[in-house]
Parts: C-alpha cells; sequence; structure tokens
C-alpha cells in the first residue's frame, strides 16, 4: 500500500515539474517571442522557421505554444490566425497553471481580435454601401434637375414666342 501511494506521489509530482506546468517555462516562451516580435522582418522569419522546425521535431505543448504565439504575434503574412487558434485549442485551459491558461487568454485574444476584425469589415461593408447608394441618389437627382432645366427652357422658349406673337401688328399674322 505504502508503495502505491508513493508511485502516485511520484507521479503527481513528475507531473508538477512538466515544462508545460512550470511559469519560468512559459515566461520563457513569451520573452523569445516578444524579441522575435521587435526584430527586424527577417529575424522574424527565422524565429518562425525556427519555431515551425521544433514543433515538427517535437510537438510538445511549449513547443506548440512557442509556434502559436508567434503566428498571433508576429506582423504581415507572418501572423496566421486561423492557425495560430488550431494549435492553441488542445492546450487552452483556464483551471491548468502554464501553459494552459496562457493558451486560454492567448484564445480569447485572437477571438477577440477576429470579432473586431469581422465587425470592421462588416461596417466597411456598411459604408461602401451608402456611398453606393448615396452616389446613385446624387446621379438620379442631377438626372431630375437636367430634366427640370429642360422643361424650364423648353417653356421659356413657348413664352418667348408667344411674346413675339403678341408684339406683331395683328395684320402681320
Amino acid at each position: 500500500m505504502r508503495a502505491a501511494a508513493f508511485a502516485v506521489m511520484a507521479l503527481a509530482g513528475c507531473a508538477l515539474l512538466q515544462p508545460e506546468h512550470d511559469p519560468a517555462a512559459v515566461d520563457a516562451v513569451v520573452a523569445e517571442v516578444l524579441i522575435a516580435a521587435r526584430a527586424p522582418a527577417s529575424e522574424q522569419k527565422a524565429a518562425l522557421t525556427r519555431a515551425q522546425q521544433r514543433f515538427t521535431r517535437d510537438p510538445s505543448p511549449l513547443n506548440r505554444l512557442r509556434l502559436a504565439t508567434l503566428l498571433a504575434t508576429l506582423p504581415g503574412s507572418l501572423h496566421d490566425d486561423a492557425r495560430a487558434t488550431e494549435l492553441l485549442e488542445p492546450l487552452a485551459d483556464a483551471a491548468a497553471p502554464g501553459v494552459g491558461r496562457f493558451s486560454a487568454l492567448l484564445s480569447a485574444q485572437i477571438a477577440e481580435r477576429q470579432k473586431l476584425a469581422r465587425e470592421l469589415e462588416r461596417a466597411a461593408r456598411t459604408e461602401r454601401e451608402r456611398a453606393r447608394t448615396d452616389a446613385e441618389r446624387d446621379k438620379r437627382e442631377e438626372a431630375l434637375r437636367e430634366q427640370l432645366e429642360a422643361l424650364r427652357s423648353i417653356e421659356r422658349g413657348i413664352l418667348e414666342r408667344e411674346e413675339r406673337l403678341r408684339r406683331k401688328p395683328r395684320g402681320m399674322r
């Protein structure tokens, strides 16, 4: 019985020593990503390539977190929220210390950023539609102004002709 209890305690101790539960390991990943985020584009690309290679060789939670965090953080063509979300999904657990909690936080941030991007796109579409509608309205108004001016011109022509006819002596008509 003691041996079983000792084995259980030893396994629990090993679980606590796993890198994904070690805040220092998560902190090291965050530090690495911060350095990459501040680096020139060529170094950012190299850091992403290294992280992808590490994850391919060893798909551990820390390597998964490193790659996902780089994909979520780096700018431009290196940025890939969809892939970062996919990588974080099996890790995200707000109740788990270390990797789990940080993954849950990062996943929530990515989801919020995606939501804001969708809302921004929706607002841009609405604005484009409004501008198109305004342009069509302006076009119709201009066409109506031109028609009104044409009718006024015809009316002036008729009035001028009537006035000329009135001025002519009655015998000349």
